[in-house]
This record gives C-alpha cells, structure tokens and sequence, in this order.
C-alpha cells in the first residue's frame, strides 16, 4: 500500500505549530489546493493520501474517482477543509469510487453538500465532521455526509452541523452501518431513505427538526425496508424548518423525535428519546407529507409504513408544543393548553386492503399511540394504545465485511 504525504514541502511550519499547539492555524492555506487536487487526480488503488493539521481553504469542488483509496486527516478539528469561498462546483468532496475510506478530517461550508459518495462499495466514513459554521441557514447545503446508491456502508464517530436537508443521509444503499455520530441543528439529523438493511445506533441527534428519519421516497431505484434505530439519544429536536421548498424534509414539523414515513419494516428499541415539543416518535404516511402528487408517483410505491414495532424505548418530555396549526388544535382539544400529545403520534392511514391491517406495534410500557386522523384532516382522532399493543419478530443485525466492532448491532431489546 502507498503512502502520501502531502505538501511536504509546505507542510512543515503547519506541522510544528499543530505539534506546538494541538490546534490548526487560524488563516485558511490557499496555496494547498492545487497540491490536494493532483494528487486526487493521480490516485491508484491503494493510496493513502494524508493530508496534515491545519486550515486550507478550497474554491471549487475535490473529486475523487479511482477505487481503493484512503483519505485521511489529522483530526476533524485538526485538518480543516474550508470551502467558504468555494465559486465552482456543488459538493466539497465528491467520490464515485468504491473501497474508499475518509476518515479524521473536518469539511466546513461547502456551496451543496459537503461529502457525496456516489455508487461505490465498502464506504467507511470514520472522524469526518461537516459544518456550516453560521449555523442553521437555508443557504446551506442540503447534505452533510451523503452516501447514494451505495452497498456496505460504515458511518462511525463522525459530526453532522448545520445542512439544510439531512446532516447524516444514507439513500437507496444496501447493507448500512451509522454509528456514534452526533448530529445537530440540521433539519435532518439522520436519515435513511429508500435503503435496506440499516442499523443506527449510539448516535446523539440533538436541536435538528427531526431526529433520526426513516423515509420512503417514490420514484426512486429501490424500495427502502429493514431498518434498527437503536441506543440513540435523540432528544430536543426543536430547531424550525429552514429547509428549501419543496425538499421532502420540508414537511418534518419542528419537534419530531424518531419519523418513520412510508417505510416498512422498521424497529425502534432502546432509545432515549426526550423533549422533542411535537412528538418524540411519528409515524406517517406520504400522504401526511403535504407535498402528494399522486400523478407523478410510480404505482408500485407502496405509501403506507407497515410492520413497525417499537418497544423498550425511553421516553420523557415532549408533545407539549407541536408545530402546525392542526396539530396544535388537536394537542389543545385532545389534552387542553397544558396537555400533550402522546409519545406514538400516528397519522392513521393504512393500507385497507391488507391482511391484518396497519402492521404497527407498540409494546414500550406506559406509552401511549394516538391516531390523528390524517384521512378525515383531524376531525376524529383516538387513542389507540391497546389496540397497537402487541409484538413483531425482531430484525437481523447488518453486519459488514471485515466490521470488528459487527458484534456490538446485535443488541437485544430492552425488557
């Protein structure tokens, strides 16, 4: 295996201050730019390119397009890639390559999304941290760490702040690992869309829209089903929507905790999950995302999320101030001014035709389900917590090739 050092011959005040330090030099590097972007340009399998302490700054996009490469910084608060004046280009780093590893680096204020990894397999994403430093704008880029259409994915000990779409987003991949991430003040702090086989667990999302979101997309190349979403702190998720309009996350009400949309097969245990003012879990259909175009939608998309189980999770807080004007009228006529609502907020829409209805169980102790109604627009909600008590056979652990930390998924639920 090869290994490169870049810049040496710019590298070595940077490298004794950060030796002195511990820190990164306060102005951002221009001159390191052109050295980064030929060695991403002349790459072979088996390279890893190193990429010292310090602050360089990047006005147009990185790409990477040779399998079997690793990238690696000094510390996401060490090595810091600066796209604040970035003029070309949509992401920060894009990579349409598989066998690739980013790990120990931090990508701050990319002009789109900060980390794309487009169709590759074998994907590890390990200490990477992408932030917009000005905090949550819809300016921002859509994605922070955003592998598409990719098969055995690892995303460990890494930080998402500030994207405008999702801080963390796996969509229409297979085989997924997210683990031990933080993400916050995003609109979506971690999303899986439209993938199978996903385990997310022993992250914090805290003060995005949304926690943790398990989607179903239309139109897209793949079906999303099986999905852990276990020992997750998710708590506090009150930051207002500022995504763009139009964005599918741009219906995720302020306050949501874990949201499973149109999905199915998805197991919710062992979280922590507190405070988030609409409810801190939602489940829903795509008819409830305010953005329905039944003309435009594939007729094998399946709307209705089925067999969710969600049991032995923790509950506290939240559902005391909801966003929207329907479902604050119905906090205020189910509960009254000083109520909340329950735990399980579910828009009531199941597919009829099905044998044994919704598919959905919860089994978490005193923790209540109200059905809002969402097909009648509110007018005849319930609490449905007996009639959705019951148990679903619980889902395989994702294990990836060559995981040593693979035995740590597989969690049993709580009691």
């Amino acid at each position: 295996m090869k290994r490169i050092i870049l810049a040496t011959a710019i590298t070595g005040c940077v490298a004794l201050a950060a030796c002195q330090k511990q820190e990164p030099a306060a102005a951002a590097d221009t001159s390191y730019q052109k050295v980064l972007i030929e060695r991403l340009l002349d790459a072979k399998p088996g390279d890893v390119i190193e990429i010292p302490a310090g602050r360089f700054a990047f006005d147009r996009s990185l790409n990477l397009r040779v399998d079997g490469v690793t990238i690696r910084g000094a510390g996401m608060e060490k090595t810091i890639l600066s796209f604040k004046g970035q003029k070309t280009g949509a992401e920060g780093l894009l990579v349409n390559a598989g066998n690739f590893t980013l790990e120990n680096l931090a990508i701050e204020d990319s002009k789109g999304d900060g980390l794309k990894v487009n169709e590759g397999e074998n994907i590890t994403i390990r200490g990477v941290r992408v932030e917009w430093t000005g905090g949550p704008k819809t300016t921002n880029g859509a994605y922070g760490i955003y592998p598409v259409q990719t098969t055995n994915v690892l995303i460990e000990d890494s930080v998402a702040i500030a994207a405008s779409d999702a801080g963390i987003y796996v969509g229409q991949s297979k085989n997924v690992v997210v683990r031990r991430n933080r993400a916050e003040y995003n609109v979506a702090g971690i999303e899986i869309e439209n993938s199978i086989g996903a385990d997310v667990y022993d992250n914090v999302a805290t003060n995005n829209t949304g926690g943790i979101l398990v989607f179903n997309m239309p139109n897209l190349p793949q079906p999303g089903h099986t999905t852990r979403v276990y020992r997750n702190k998710v708590v506090a998720n009150n930051t207002g929507n500022f995504a763009a309009k139009g964005a599918a996350v741009a219906s995720v009400p302020a306050g949501s905790g874990v949201v499973i949309n149109s999905n199915d097969r998805v197991e919710i245990f062992d979280n922590d999950i507190a405070d988030n003012q609409t409810a801190n879990v939602i489940v829903s259909s795509y008819y409830s995302t305010g953005y329905m175009n039944e003309s435009g939608v594939a007729k094998a998309f399946d709307p209705y999320p089925e067999e969710i189980h969600i049991h032995g999770n923790r509950f506290k807080g939240g559902g005391d101030k909801p966003d929207g004007l329907d479902l604050k009228a119905l906090k205020v006529a189910m509960f009254g001014l000083n109520g909340r609502l329950p735990d399980v907020l579910w828009d009531g829409y199941y597919n009829t035709k099905r044998a044994g209805g919704p598919q959905m169980c919860v089994d978490n102790g005193t923790a209540a389900t109200l059905n809002a109604d969402g097909p009648e627009k509110y007018k005849n909600p319930r609490m449905v917590t007996d009639e959705v008590r019951c148990k679903l056979p619980a889902l395989p652990t994702v294990t990836l090739p060559g995981d040593s930390a693979a035995t740590a998924a597989k969690a049993a639920p709580a009691a």
